[in-house]
Parts: C-alpha cells; sequence; structure tokens
C-alpha cells in the first residue's frame, strides 16, 4: 500500500513537472513536444492530448502483445487519465496567472521542472508497479521487432521532433521543440542515474516494512 501511495504521489509530481517545463516555453521533451504542437492545432488541452496518445501507446501494447501483456500494465490507463488530468489543472488553473518576463527566471523554472521530473520519473521507475505507456509501447515494439529498445525510444523521439517541426513549418503552429529541448536531452537521463542509486534503498526498506 505504501509503495502504491508514493507512486501515487509520484505520477502527481510528474504532471506538476511538466507543467513547468510547458509554462517555460523554451522547449520540450520530444513526446511533450508532439503534445504541446497538437494542443496549439486542435485547441484541445495538451493535458488531454497528453492522455490520448498515452492511452493509445496502451492500446499500440495490447496489439502487440496480445495474451502476453501483462495484467498490471492495464494500469496504464488511470495512470494516463491522472497525467493528463493533473497537467490540466497545474497548468491552466494554478500557473494561469504566472508571467515570466526575464529569459534567466524561464530558464531557471525549466531547470527545476526538469530536475523534479527526473526525481519524480526516478521514484516511478524504482517502484516498478506500472511503465509508462510511451516506454511500455517501445519495450513491446523492441520485443516484437528484436531491436534494442533504446534505439526503438531514440527512433521514436526522432520522429516527434520531426513532426513538431512539420507542423511548425506547415500550419505555422509555434515551436516547441527548442533549446529546452536539447537541455533535456543532456541532463534528464544523467539525473535519472543519478536519483534512481539513491531512491533504490530507501524503496527496497518500504517493501521490507510491508
Amino acid at each position: 500500500m505504501k509503495r502504491l501511495s508514493l507512486m501515487v504521489i509520484s505520477m502527481v509530481f510528474v504532471a506538476f513537472s511538466a507543467s513547468l517545463t510547458i509554462k517555460a516555453a523554451i522547449g520540450l521533451a520530444a513526446w511533450d513536444a508532439i503534445a504541446q504542437s497538437l494542443a496549439h492545432l486542435s485547441a484541445i488541452k495538451v493535458g488531454t492530448i497528453g492522455m490520448i496518445l498515452n492511452i493509445s501507446c496502451v492500446f499500440g501494447q495490447l496489439l502487440l502483445l496480445k495474451s502476453a501483456f501483462p495484467p498490471r500494465q492495464l494500469l496504464q490507463i488511470p495512470v494516463s487519465v491522472l497525467l493528463g488530468v493533473l497537467i490540466n489543472y497545474f497548468y491552466y488553473t494554478l500557473f494561469a496567472s504566472l508571467t515570466l518576463t526575464h529569459y534567466v527566471f524561464t530558464l531557471l523554472l525549466f531547470l527545476t521542472g526538469t530536475v523534479l521530473a527526473a526525481f519524480a520519473v526516478s521514484m516511478v521507475m524504482t517502484l516498478n508497479i506500472v511503465t509508462f505507456p510511451l516506454e511500455g509501447f517501445c519495450m513491446a515494439l523492441a520485443e516484437k521487432t528484436h531491436t534494442r529498445f533504446a534505439v526503438i525510444r531514440q527512433m521514436v523521439d526522432v520522429l516527434a521532433v520531426l513532426l513538431t517541426v512539420l507542423l511548425t513549418l506547415s500550419v505555422g503552429v509555434p515551436m516547441t521543440a527548442r533549446e529546452g529541448t536539447v537541455i533535456g536531452m543532456l541532463i534528464f537521463a544523467p539525473l535519472l542515474g543519478f536519483f534512481i542509486k539513491r531512491l533504490q534503498p530507501i524503496v527496497e526498506n518500504v517493501t521490507v516494512e510491508e
């Protein structure tokens, strides 16, 4: 029960940190960038777009894995809904009046969101209760195509960035893949390694206590 509670709290922080980086508006991770671009294009809230994309990844896993799909991973659906609802609340309500007038403050907000996201994602990964939908889909695709997960995941990011640029050039939506996208690519993975190493003993203690 403690592990499940920690996972829910971590998901709240994932949504909160994602909203911070969206508000900073200096570029997002590839998957988030395409969600934001589609939100600009459709006038649907970005959290709702993210929810649709994530649930699509769950159905993609079901199609690829069929009976081999782990039933526990159906939790990805309520997780996707939770993240979408929370991102909409944080971004459109809580941060609605937040105005950033200087680039330095914008950059600091982005970095804060990125570090917080790395911590929250590390906690979810360490708890190992449910996989994030995109990662789950990439793992399923890697299994079916006999390709390394890292290669598939990187290809998805490249395609997302290309689609983001295409949308910007073709229909004029704001560019959501910018310097923040590059910064995130450089520091996010090392931050995950840093936090996971320190969170593992804590999570193991929680598991023992249960």
